[in-house]
This record gives structure tokens, sequence and C-alpha cells, in this order.
């Protein structure tokens, strides 16, 4: 089951559950089918990768970002410095736009 989700790619998340609780990072993609995202510098982890020379691949241990909960982020407030919810609204020209919750200014 797909679960809709406010967040967007490009958002400033913050880790609330895991391993990697309490770190920072930027939304890079959504995995809508599978509730998932990829944020960088979050969930870590070494892949091993056969060398292929007509790529220009080295092999070796490679450390890339795995996909995380979307249930386990949540939205940073750079205002208030602390994890935040999204609220919507209207603004003048009837366009929708996102809101912190806490203290109703826009994202950005």
């Amino acid at each position: 089951m797909i679960t809709p989700t406010k967040l967007r790619t490009g958002d400033e998340v913050i880790v609330v559950a895991g391993r990697d609780l309490g770190k920072k990072g930027t939304l890079r993609k959504i995995i809508k089918n599978k509730n998932k995202a990829i944020v960088t510098g979050i969930n870590m982890v070494k892949k091993h990768t056969k060398p292929n020379p007509e790529m220009g691949i080295t092999g070796g241990v490679v450390e890339q970002e795995a996909a995380i909960a979307l249930s386990n982020l949540a939205i940073w407030n750079p205002g208030k410095k602390s994890k935040d919810k999204i609220a919507y609204a209207t603004d003048k020209d009837g366009k929708k736009i996102r809101l912190f919750k806490s203290d109703n200014k826009e994202i950005k």
C-alpha cells in the first residue's frame, strides 16, 4: 500500500528513529511504491562491486546511501532548530503552499 507523504525531494530532513537517529540530510529521492526515501549521508552501507573495464569501474568496496523508511523521517525546521510537521494553506494568489506547523512559516 502506498502511503501519501508531504515530504518532497530537496527537503532538509532529520531521522527520528533507527540507527542514524538525530542525523540530518537532504532528501534525494522518494521511492513511493516501497514508502522509502534516499537521503544524503544517511543509512550508509558498503556495497562490493566487480570491476568493469569497459565502463571504467574499478572493483572494490563502495559506500553508498540505502533507502530509509519515510516513517523514520521528519522535516527539519531551521527557524526552530527542531523537527516539525507540515501544514497546507493557500496564498493570496490561490496557490497551495506548504508551511511549518509550529510557526506557520513557508517551506522553501
